[in-house]
């Protein structure tokens, strides 16, 4: 009898990248396969069933896969938290700090209005700092963040912890262990 396949099995590890001594998991093996990417959609979507979203937010830029499939199931727009410099037009911008250095996410000034209920997508969850960021938006904006989901967390690097602390309920499919 074999075992049925888990969404880490669909995850392969690559030793050593972007550099030395990271385990850089890499989802984009569970994307290209069918059933592995509708049972990763399905099961961001299982704790949340019967709740109502307006929005859902993806974090780039896996996020942005990951958040249109999983807009498409709910009945959702879909609101894309994009690297400072590529959407046009008015934007507000957040700042986070990144392992070595700063980095700056924007979302477009009229994608989210006061009120909306938001669930936050992305691939990966390592310390938080993007995700944060795109919390911290979705709240000037007035949205409500019923959620953030992932794929993936790496609960070494305290990205759970982080959200957590900021009163966020979070849901990871698979955790792996190390950096």
């Amino acid at each position: 009898m074999s075992k049925t396949p888990q969404i880490r099995d669909y995850i392969r590890t690559i030793v050593d990248f972007p550099h030395e001594g990271i385990m850089f998991r890499d989802v984009t093996t569970l994307f290209a396969d069918p059933r592995g990417f509708r049972m990763a959609i399905d099961q961001l979507l299982h704790p949340y069933a019967g709740v109502r979203f307006d929005k859902v937010v993806g974090l780039e830029a896996r996020g942005f896969i990951l958040g249109g499939a999983v807009a498409h199931q709910l009945s959702a727009g879909f609101v894309p938290v994009r690297k400072k410099g590529k959407l046009p037009g008015a934007v507000i911008s957040e700042e986070y700090q990144l392992e070595y250095g700063e980095a700056v996410v924007e979302v477009h000034d009229d994608a989210i209005t006061p009120g909306e209920r938001v669930l936050i997508v992305d691939d990966l969850l390592a310390t938080g700092g993007t995700a944060e960021a795109g919390i911290k938006l979705v709240e000037r904006l007035g949205g409500e963040i019923i959620g953030c989901a992932f794929i993936v967390d790496l609960p070494e690097l305290g990205g759970r912890a982080r959200l957590e602390a900021m009163g966020m309920d979070v849901h990871a499919l698979c955790a792996f262990e190390g950096a």
